[in-house]
């Protein structure tokens, strides 16, 4: 077993409450797995499981085969850990906010630099946190993750709050890091975020794990429709069913130049998790 992340039956409760109920999957080296679902879902809580915070009621998980829950200091300085909820110094710069965890990873002021460069606040070193905008903490919060150049990335809803240009940055700087060959654990509710950055994805419901693949895979699983959708030069729009004769159609609007544009109605996964669950990630 030679996986970044290996989990199976993980089973995770809070009294009466079961938050997590028989998770299994796994994460290779170089990966982006996504796990998407509504916040509640008890997607907060794998990570808390998967990184020795807490300690699960069944099931076993491993990091860089090592038990979740035995992982020394050593091996808690190969991952790095992006949570709302780790919370930023106000009153510090953005190099003294770096520095505090420097000091406990036992990492020099050359990496702090660095980081600082790589999320884009170079020129905002020397800014106290309460002068940054949401965007820009959220990109010291990354910062603070690169620093100790991690084997494996955690990053619970690193874009979420953000406009969509800010989330982009951030979302480019993930890519960013899966080109190193890092594995990232990455929890989200939006489904666009997923479909652009996950080369697997699970989708969470109530603790469950209801389907799990690559998103383009688990659209077209669920394509019931089968239809295609034109937009014609003359602003009309003409839907087809997507059989063998659909491409005799589509060949005489072509060559008369009557298409402007061709679409599938495979659905979105925000529409297979309405399927499945009735309902919306986005809450």
């Amino acid at each position: 077993m030679n996986k970044a992340i290996y989990t199976e039956h993980i089973t995770k409760s809070f009294s009466e409450k079961i938050v997590l109920n028989d998770v299994s999957f796994e994460v290779e080296k170089g990966e982006i797995f996504g796990l998407l679902g509504p916040s509640g879902a008890g997607k907060t809580t794998l990570i808390k499981i998967l990184t020795g915070q807490l300690n699960q009621n069944s099931g076993v998980s491993y990091i860089n085969n090592v038990n979740s829950g035995e992982l020394t200091g050593k091996e808690h300085r190969t991952l790095g850990i992006m949570m709302d909820n780790f919370g930023l110094y106000e009153r510090l710069s953005c190099f003294d906010n770096l520095k505090i965890f420097a000091r406990l990873y036992k990492v020099g002021n050359d990496k702090i630099l660095h980081s600082l460069e790589i999320v884009g606040l170079a020129d905002s070193r020397n800014t106290a946190v309460s002068k940054l905008s949401m965007g820009m903490a959220s990109r010291l919060r990354l910062a603070r993750v690169l620093m100790t150049d991690p084997d494996i990335i955690f990053l619970d809803e690193p874009t979420s709050g953000l406009d969509p240009a800010t989330a982009n940055e951030i979302q480019e700087l993930i890519l960013s890091e899966k080109a190193k060959g890092k594995a990232i654990f990455l929890t989200t509710h939006n489904m666009y975020e997923a479909q652009k950055l996950c080369d697997h994805i699970a989708l969470l419901n109530d603790g469950k794990i209801i389907e799990y693949g690559a998103p383009s895979e688990i659209c077209r699983r669920y394509h019931h429709q089968k239809k295609l959708l034109l937009h014609l030069t003359d602003g009309s729009d003409k839907e087809i069913i997507h059989d063998t004769d659909a491409a005799v159609t589509v060949f005489a609007l072509l060559s008369s130049g009557a298409i402007e544009t061709i679409h599938s109605t495979e659905p979105d996964l925000e529409t297979v998790f309405m399927e499945l669950t009735g309902k919306e990630l986005a809450v």
